[in-house]
Parts: C-alpha cells; sequence; structure tokens
C-alpha cells in the first residue's frame, strides 16, 4: 500500500511539473484538449498542431511512466 501511495505522490509531481512546463511552452495539456472538445465538439482536433498531439498522446503516458520508474525507485531506495 505504501508503495502505491508514494508512487502515486511521485506521478502526480511529475504531471504537475509537466504541465506547467508546457502552459509555458505553449502546448496543449489534457485540460485545454478537454475545453477544446467540450466547446467546439469534434472541431477542437482541428484546433491542434503537431507537437500538440505528440506530446498529449505520446510525450505526457511516457513522462508519467518516468514519474512511475521515479517513484519506484524512490520506494526501493528507502524500504529495501
Amino acid at each position: 500500500m505504501l508503495k502505491i501511495y508514494i508512487v502515486g505522490i511521485t506521478i502526480l509531481l511529475i504531471a504537475i511539473l509537466a504541465n506547467g512546463l508546457v502552459i509555458k511552452l505553449g502546448i496543449k495539456s489534457w485540460y485545454d484538449f478537454i475545453s477544446l472538445l467540450s466547446n467546439d465538439g469534434s472541431l477542437g482536433f482541428n484546433k491542434l498542431s503537431i507537437i500538440d498531439y505528440l506530446w498529449l498522446f505520446i510525450g505526457y503516458p511516457f513522462v508519467l511512466g518516468f514519474g512511475y520508474w521515479i517513484g519506484d525507485k524512490i520506494y526501493h531506495q528507502i524500504f529495501t
């Protein structure tokens, strides 16, 4: 249970940092994407750039997976 908590906190912190960075870089976050879809429906897909798509569907999952990996390493450093 403790491992799940540590990994979850790490993923959360990495996600917050990643979202802050993409906002500074002008790349759409998942919050922006969902807002586009709710405001414009399927036309929202047309308002995304290639960079937005690459970030949302390749970069962000990779970064979250990295957050898991870091959390797992932290857990094993402390508790094993």
